[in-house]
């Protein structure tokens, strides 16, 4: 099914803090932890939602701002301090040491909201500071697309740092955070390294020409000759590395997810994964990037198909007959389509394509034909249904086989993956963690299964379903059965279980 409304937007404040270093501009990325919901794993800028206290911070040179704007700049010099420890507030220089550290442990206190409400304005007033609106330039404003979990209306600031101060990131929330030229920040995401958002990328990319010439390009993106697709503040190309495009479409899918990732591969020439939803809205929005794409040079060559369900293929054959693209996908895949394809993908086949080049891996296991890509260099994994962003993956019988699953998931293992990008939910940084995640919940699963067999065998897979999945609902039981099923199949082909005319399982 296609999932409801998309989330709600919240607003947030982003601060690019810089300084003059010895061969020029320089600004403070940060790397976010991979558990966070949103952007986890990702490069960024200092930042954070807007807190409902934020509204009375007291600030100076304010008056003329709207409360909304005014609110925000509160929230950057509080999410600022909390980050990195830098306070911009004129006479920050006599607070001592000590009375630092412990007001950012306090708003690192994340199991005492009341208190970190109240921190910083407490903090500020102990010490007669006041935040000056001054000391942060406007310079954009961006909202996260619809189709991703956590949304936001962000403020981006300039601030420069004051003499005295230093940034320093402590490991939590953040891994870590540098200065770093905007010039080698970009040159991280060329080469698959570090991951961007379009807005910090539009940012790096602005200030590698220089502080003055950035800041119209910052605050009008419009202006930009890298002709960045926005409307309304929503960036309407996401390319979180050189050389993949993601294009959420809404399709009908299975809960939690709403949407598939269709990515566009490559450069100069394009090929286009999974192009999935049927509904015709959809398809005029991938045809739309397509188009602002071509005219950048970046044309679309192909349409490849990482598997044969609707979610996957639902406009590829509407999309190949309108642009003239060939169809690609493994003769397994083929065979289950009801439209022609017209070359066969093999384990092993190279797509040249983008900065490295991509490698076809059979992946056998959600289905027969399975298809997933490898970058070379950057080790990036186009997962199809072999790995989701948010939840786990079906493995339903007879198309799809748990032991084939599982050898597919070690074998990319063993291929050394950097960041996933799952067909369904957000982009997954630390791609070997998510697999030996999906390994180890599939075995656990898998003991449960055996301890049911013991314990009720002789027994039908509904029999078995409430003791082997004891944290699922049971409006969830049908689903969980035919996974069940998967595992039971497992079991049977190694001889751990055996199954009678009946249609009852045993150990074996």
């Amino acid at each position: 099914m296609a999932g409801g409304p998309p989330a709600a937007v919240r607003p947030a404040a982003t601060v690019v803090l810089h300084r003059r270093g010895a061969d020029g501009l320089e600004v403070f990325w940060v790397r976010r932890g991979e558990q966070l919901r949103f952007a986890g794993g990702f490069y960024a800028f200092p930042g954070g939602r807007v807190d409902v206290a934020d509204a009375a911070l007291p600030l100076a040179n304010a008056e003329r701002l709207p409360a909304s704007e005014a609110a925000c700049i509160a929230a950057a010099a509080r999410e600022l301090f909390e980050e990195t420890g830098v306070l911009l507030a004129p006479g920050a220089a006599r607070v001592p040491g000590e009375a630092r550290r412990a007001a950012r442990e306090a708003l690192l206190r994340r199991e005492m909201p009341r208190a970190k409400e109240t921190a910083f304005a407490d903090f500020l007033a102990a010490h007669g500071l006041t935040t000056d609106a001054r000391a942060f330039t406007p310079a954009g404003r961006w909202v996260t697309p619809p189709g991703l979990p956590v949304r936001f209306d962000a403020r981006f600031y300039l601030a420069e740092l004051p003499g005295g101060e230093t940034a320093e990131v402590w490991p939590g929330e953040l891994v870590d955070g540098s200065w770093v030229r905007p010039e080698a920040a970009l040159r991280r995401w060329e080469d698959g390294s570090a991951l961007l958002h379009p807005p910090a990328w539009h940012t790096l990319r602005s200030l590698a020409l220089g502080l003055p010439a950035a800041l119209p390009l910052l605050q009008d993106t419009a202006r930009a000759p890298w002709k960045l697709p926005v409307h309304d503040w929503v960036v309407e190309r996401i390319e979180f590395q050189r050389g993949v495009v993601v294009v959420p479409l809404r399709t009908p899918t299975l809960p939690p997810a709403t949407h598939t990732n269709c990515l566009l591969l490559g450069d100069e020439e394009l090929w286009v994964v999974d192009p999935g939803s049927p509904y015709p809205e959809e398809q005029a929005t991938l045809e739309k990037t397509l188009a602002l794409l071509d005219e950048e040079g970046r044309r679309a060559v192909g349409i490849l198909l990482t598997h044969h369900h609707l979610d996957h293929v639902g406009g590829a054959e509407q999309l190949a007959r309108k642009l003239s693209l060939p169809v690609a996908a493994t003769a397994q895949t083929a065979e289950l389509l009801d439209f022609p394809v017209d070359r066969v993908l093999r384990d092993g086949d190279d797509l040249r394509v983008g900065p490295r080049g991509w490698k076809c891996l059979h992946l056998p296991g959600h289905t027969r034909g399975h298809l997933c890509l490898l970058e070379e260099g950057s080790g990036a994994v186009v997962a199809g249904d072999l790995v989701a962003g948010v939840g786990t993956v079906i493995v339903d019988p007879p198309e799809g086989d748990m032991l084939d699953y599982l050898a597919s998931l070690r074998r990319l293992l063993q291929l050394g993956p950097g960041v996933i990008y799952p067909a369904h939910g957000p982009v997954v940084p630390a791609g070997a963690d998510k697999l030996r995640g999906y390994l180890a919940h599939r075995l656990e699963r898998e003991e449960r299964v055996v301890r049911a067999l013991r314990e009720l065998g002789p027994a039908t897979p509904e029999q078995l379903v409430p003791p082997s999945y004891p944290d699922v609902q049971p409006e969830v039981y049908p689903l969980a059965e035919r996974s069940l099923l998967a595992h039971l199949g497992k079991l049977v082909k190694e001889g751990r279980a055996q199954v009678d005319e009946r249609g009852r399982y045993s150990p074996a």
